[in-house]
């Protein structure tokens, strides 16, 4: 794998621990600035928005330079996002960092899975765009942990300071290490634009949506379940998110790997035991050391598709591929937070802290459904429509159709 990919890792890791670390930070945060813990979670609130926004604003933004220098502009948002969230004189301002930062993620995850994709061989596409996201699923075993360390005990402030140095690291990293590949001649954002034409690229960001969401219907909610209905003490749950992180690292390098063998089987089966592994969590959450293991699973099994589905919407977009890759970087975030939104629904109506386990297995379900339909059409088309750098080509059998 060529080092390019490290600084793209470089850059992942930075993104996912700010992403995530705040939710551990939010009790001295709140305390910090005088405001409640609910007005506090905007702050995770307000990043998920702006992901969804900026992951196609950005990239829309950027399709007149190269996908170097776009990276590289990404960076260094996420640095003054992050600096301005760690110097914030008031909780509006705060906000505000958080929200700046934000609109790097889905452009630089996006843009990043294209560059990843196109320094290796047709057959490593997976495992490259894996190797990038090693990044963010390392965040969760080392940055997320270590972030909260630091933020509790020296100051929150410290902590996104740190954040912002790995930034300035990354952006280095970009700089020296990303070859300046060419733009794709002809292709402008009309044609990055016209790939949303093609039902297989829909299909393939509502896998995405299904599936990812399912994860953290679970996920969400770890804490309530793991100390009301397992019994672990609250200090246990850091060390449980540890063992969902390590999950997550061995299933984004194992979904890597097998869906440049055989993409559509290794989402079948990584949806379908994501399905079933979030059924049986209703059960194992009665017991410690089965709760633990189902945890590991769930983290290992959900990124296990993240690989096979961003791939598959690069295939689909084949040609004009950078909105496509980003907007999908939204859809994860969107899958976050319909499956939390529908996990407080189910605990709100009564049905206990595991209810968001059975939301779960039924969003990865209708993600297998739509995988299996997917592939279906795929199969009665011969291969699926694609929009290559703005104009549609059509199969050798729809073609013969229309004569």
């Amino acid at each position: 794998m060529p080092l390019a990919l490290l600084a793209l890792a470089i850059g992942a890791f930075g993104i996912g621990t700010t992403e995530f670390v705040i939710m551990g930070l939010l009790p001295e945060v709140a305390a910090d600035y005088g405001v409640s813990i609910p007005t506090a979670g905007y702050l995770v609130t307000g990043y998920a928005l702006g992901v969804m926004i900026g992951a196609p604003l950005m990239t829309a933004l950027g399709t007149k330079i190269s996908r170097k220098r776009m990276l590289m502009l990404l960076m260094g948002l996420f640095i003054v996002g992050n600096v301005l969230s760690a110097l914030a004189p008031a909780f509006s301002v705060m906000l505000i960092g958080r929200v700046v930062a934000s609109l790097a993620h889905g452009a630089f995850f996006g843009i990043g899975a294209v560059v990843a994709a196109d320094l290796v061989a047709p057959d490593k596409k997976a495992g490259a765009i894996a190797m990038m996201f090693t990044g963010l699923t390392v965040a969760n075993v080392v940055g997320v942990p270590l972030g909260t360390l630091v933020g509790q005990h020296v100051s929150w402030r410290a902590t996104f300071a740190l954040v912002a140095a790995l930034g300035v690291l990354g952006l280095a990293g970009v700089a020296c290490l990303v070859p300046d590949l060419p733009r794709p001649e002809g292709v402008r954002l009309r044609h990055e634009l016209a790939v949303f034409r093609n039902a297989q690229v829909l299909l393939a960001m509502a896998m995405t949506v299904l599936g990812f969401g399912g994860v953290f219907a679970a996920v969400t909610y770890i804490a309530p379940m793991a100390t009301h209905v397992t019994g672990f003490a609250d200090g246990s749950v850091t060390w449980l998110l540890v063992l969902f992180g390590l999950g997550m690292v061995a299933g984004n390098l194992v979904g890597g790997r097998y869906a440049d063998r055989a993409l559509m089987p290794m989402l079948y089966v990584s949806l379908g035991a994501l399905a079933v592994v979030l059924a049986l969590f209703t059960l194992t959450a009665h017991h410690k050391a089965l709760a633990a293991l189902t945890i590991a699973l769930v983290g290992a099994l959900g990124f296990a598709t993240v690989p096979p589905l961003q791939k598959r919407v690069l295939d689909q977009a084949h040609g004009a591929p950078t909105l496509a890759s980003a907007v999908n970087i939204g859809a994860f975030n969107l899958g976050n937070a319909l499956a939390a939104w529908l996990g407080g629904l189910v605990i709100d109506a009564g049905h206990g802290y595991t209810s968001p386990n059975w939301v779960g297995a039924a969003l990865a379900g209708s993600a297998l459904l739509l995988a299996v339909l997917s592939a279906t059409l795929e199969r009665r088309d011969g291969r699926p429509s694609a929009v290559i750098a703005g104009s549609e080509t059509t199969t050798p059998q729809q073609a013969a159709a229309h004569r």
